[in-house]
């Protein structure tokens, strides 16, 4: 049985030196406040998933990144196929925030991205909708080999 891929996405379970998951608080007219990994979609120009992350990344935080390892994998039904979103853990290198750029900061009416951190040895994550659910539930499970993995990248 052949699937189609309609889209492919690229996030980061992106953690900074203090331990900090970073994610970006989505605030949307009409729905409620929810959270996401950073990352976006894979565009026909990138050479590959991870250079998505990268570039995904620069684009939405201003920031870069190193050691990206995919971790989780992620599907769900879309009106053209299968949606796929490859999950990297990464540290956090630097951020610049003035340096965002792309559609969602230009156009007011598709909400608020604002960043946000969340000490991963805590217990700040279990209080917030962090999407997909799958991913907080990976991220809980696994938090501390995640910290480890962000460590270890020199």
């Amino acid at each position: 049985m052949a699937v189609t891929v309609g889209r492919r996405a690229a996030r980061a379970i992106l953690i900074d030196d203090q331990g900090r998951l970073v994610l970006i608080k989505r605030t949307k007219p009409g729905q409620e406040l929810y959270w996401t990994a950073p990352g976006g979609g894979v565009e026909d120009g990138d050479s590959s998933i991870e250079a998505a992350l990268y570039r995904e990344l620069s684009e939405e935080l201003g920031a870069e990144a190193a050691g990206a390892s995919q971790v989780f994998l992620f599907s769900s039904p879309s009106d053209s196929g299968v949606a796929v979103q490859h999950f990297f853990v990464a540290r956090l290198v630097t951020v610049d925030e003035s340096a965002r750029r792309g559609p969602e900061f230009i156009d007011a009416s598709r909400g608020g991205y604002d960043l946000d951190r969340i000490d991963l040895r805590s217990d700040g994550l279990t209080s917030i909708d962090l999407k997909p659910t799958a991913l907080k539930e990976f991220i809980l499970a696994n938090r501390e080999a995640l910290l480890a993995e962000a460590a270890a990248v020199g």
